[in-house]
């Protein structure tokens, strides 16, 4: 019997994601028969001050919980750490960690910080829904990029009684441009899809976008699908592209891949 027919066979599509998180989505897409095309869409590095951050480590052993809703947010604490001497596997005994997302609670599993809590759905609204003791009185220590992230977590948190601290441990900015081979592909009209990840690639895709092609940029990109990851990157795109074709279940870079499969089975 013959293998099966890979279900993205055919189909191009187009990954916007930090550059050195590209090779994962890759391997996914491709697995399922997809030719990739890179669109890195952040660049990963260091907030603008460590001061906050500094800080709030400094205090560590005062924290009830060291919440993180990104992978990004657990690397950058683990290296600020070790410029210390210090590691989140060897965290004060009374703090806990809390993750959202499977890549999230990963990455603390390869640092040997295994997370205390994961919400059933990947996204911060579950993270709050099922939180497994009261926020009251808690000291809460809340790592995130710098700009662009959601407040609801401290919003909510501090709402329900908790000292929430909120910091930047890390910024995502726009690249400069886009790789010559990925603006070819856009050029030609290749494109069955663009995949987005968080709402900054969204933004920073049409920046790019509108940079490289003026002001008819969404006409190069008419013809591709637009997918998302989740509920507040479907805003994003909905916002600045006027459309979406389909959302991730779960949130996560699986979710996506099979996302697109599921968009290309129904009718164009």
């Amino acid at each position: 019997m013959s293998a099966p027919f890979p279900p993205l066979a055919g189909r191009t599509i187009a990954v916007t994601r930090a550059e050195q998180q590209l090779a994962e989505a890759r391997r996914l897409f491709e697995h399922q028969g997809a030719a990739v095309v890179d669109l890195p869409a952040l660049v990963i590095g260091p907030p603008v001050d460590w001061g906050p951050l500094d800080d709030a480590l400094d205090e560590l052993e005062d924290f009830h919980w060291l919440i993180f809703s990104s992978a990004n947010g657990v690397e950058a604490v683990q290296q600020r750490l070790a410029k210390r001497g210090g590691s989140l596997a060897h965290r004060p005994a009374g703090l806990k960690i809390a993750a959202v997302g499977r890549k999230t609670a990963a990455c603390l599993e390869g640092l040997g910080a295994a997370a205390d809590f994961v919400p059933p759905r990947f996204v911060a609204d579950s993270l709050l829904e099922h939180f497994p003791q009261s926020g009251w009185g808690l000291r809460l220590l809340l790592p995130r990029v710098q700009s662009g992230g959601r407040t609801l977590l401290a919003e909510s948190f501090g709402a329900a009684g908790a000292r929430v601290v909120e910091v930047p441990a890390y910024e995502s900015r726009c690249p400069e441009g886009l790789p010559s081979a990925t603006l070819q592909a856009i050029h030609a009209q290749k494109l069955d899809a663009i995949t987005f990840s968080s709402g900054k690639t969204v933004i920073h895709t049409c920046q790019l976008l509108e940079k490289h092609f003026g002001n008819d940029w969404r006409q190069q990109i008419a013809r591709a699908r637009v997918i998302s990851i989740g509920p507040q990157t479907s805003l994003s795109c909905s916002e600045h592209l006027g459309r979406l074709d389909a959302e991730a279940s779960p949130h996560d870079l699986a979710g996506l891949v099979e996302a697109c499969v599921r968009s290309f089975r129904g009718p164009v």
